[in-house]
């Protein structure tokens, strides 16, 4: 037998007592929520954003049952009773919201208080919330699009909004910058670089030994501006990324990034060029219209790249640059640029389980990704101080789906490799068990 089930459209007229009266009837679903409230003082804009008034309502009714018990019309009971119900207001920080509340008194004594009411009358700060909702793709001109609709609602304002959203992001720069690694195994370490309208940030995303991706900092600048790059990198010093031990870097070919990574941590680094950039910039230099040309490019550097030893696949990369330099001298220069540092995990015998995460910078990609798609509603950004709150904000919003990379359970092998004996005992120790 099909269980029947009615679907209220929010905007369709009496949705709001449909609602009220579905939630009155299954009260017991929000009675943690009142002991929530009541406690707690849950921000009253988490919950508008996820149930409406409505549910305001009833939380204010349920609670009044927990004082008085249940309604009895007609019926005495207990010392409070039952007084119908009374404007009310509950405070956010820039704006009152209007509801009904229930009244309650007491026989001799007068007035008793809803806990639920002046909890919600007394709640906390919106700037988190609203700073969260306007990362998640509201802009400040469509702000009322982050709580339902409520026409007796007074608005808050769009410069309050904006105010509130840049105290939150100051503190959530301010977590992202502060974060220490002195305890934590780090072995790899991708840097990549943003643009922002004419500003650039520098990113930093590192994977521990478990295979866990930390956001490890970030900082204004391109990848190419190596006064940015060294500050980043003596700042993740700084912050407990010890420069005697050894790390893979994984970067973009950007000679800025590798000359700072050798004067801040030392040349015993082991630095992986991107083969998905490397790729790119050779085919950029072919001609668009020898599609049988870029097929043949790509699939022998794809095919040298997958050589177990690094010397067979530098040679059929110097034989496929002689084999073009004839005819495109540009895509011959950029195959030869660098190409030894595209084989280093070969080179230093990384399992193949590990080469998909590790030749590439697609594990810092797909986070700036995130980034980009959150804070995408920005239209004007005024200066550097604003793009680095939003996208410190946005990395730790992204960082919250972070999985771990591919082939983690081979990483005990590359921390051998890096020398880190103790981790890479005890990572495989968990791996076999």
């Amino acid at each position: 037998m099909k269980r029947s089930y009615h679907v209220v459209n929010v905007s369709s007229p009496g949705a709001a007592e449909t609602i009220r009266n579905f939630c009155q009837s299954n009260g017991q679903l929000l009675l943690p929520l009142v002991d929530l409230i009541t406690e707690a003082r849950l921000a009253v804009d988490e919950v508008i954003d996820r149930a409406g008034r409505a549910l305001i309502e009833t939380i204010l009714s349920l609670s009044a049952e927990q004082v008085a018990g249940p309604k009895s019309p007609g019926k005495v009971r207990g010392d409070i009773r039952w007084h119908g119900r009374q404007a009310g207001r509950v405070r956010l920080q820039d704006r009152q919201l209007n509801v009904q509340r229930p009244r309650l008194r007491r026989k001799e004594a007068g007035e008793v208080a809803v806990p639920a009411y002046e909890a919600l009358r007394q709640s906390g700060q919106t700037g988190s919330e609203m700073f969260e909702a306007l990362l998640k793709g509201v802009s400040t001109r469509n702000y009322q699009d982050v709580i339902p609709q409520m026409a007796d609602s007074v608005g808050i304002s769009r410069s309050a909004v904006s105010r509130e959203a840049a105290e939150a992001g100051a503190q959530q720069l301010e977590e992202l910058l502060g974060r220490r690694w002195e305890e934590m195994e780090i072995l790899v370490i991708y840097l990549d670089g943003m643009q922002f309208g004419s500003h650039h940030v520098i990113s930093a995303v590192g994977v521990d030994v478990h295979g866990h991706k930390h956001v490890l900092g970030i900082q204004l600048g391109a990848t190419e501006n190596a006064a940015a790059v060294k500050d980043l990198l003596v700042h993740l010093r700084e912050h407990g990324l010890k420069t005697e031990k050894r790390y893979l870097f994984v970067i973009d070919g950007a000679k800025a990034l590798r000359a700072a990574i050798e004067e801040v941590f030392g040349a015993e680094q082991l630095v992986q060029r991107c083969r998905s950039h490397k790729l790119r910039n050779v085919v950029e230099r072919l001609p668009k219209d020898d599609q049988m040309l870029v097929h043949q490019v790509r699939s022998l550097m794809r095919a040298a790249w997958r050589l177990p030893k690094a010397e067979d696949g530098l040679a059929r990369m110097k034989k496929l640059a002689e084999m073009i330099e004839r005819d495109h001298r540009e895509a011959a220069a950029s195959l030869r640029e660098g190409i030894e540092e595209s084989f280093t995990i070969n080179r230093a015998d990384v399992p193949p389980s590990l080469h998909r995460c590790l030749a590439t910078t697609n594990v810092i990609e797909s986070p700036q990704s995130g980034v980009r798609k959150k804070t995408g509603n920005v239209s004007r950004w005024r200066d550097g101080g604003m793009v680095m709150r939003w996208v410190a904000g946005a990395f730790l919003l992204t960082e919250k789906n972070f999985r771990k990379i591919m082939g983690y359970r081979d990483l005990w092998a590359l921390a051998g490799i890096l020398g880190r004996q103790n981790s890479a005992t005890s990572s495989h120790t968990e791996r076999v068990a």
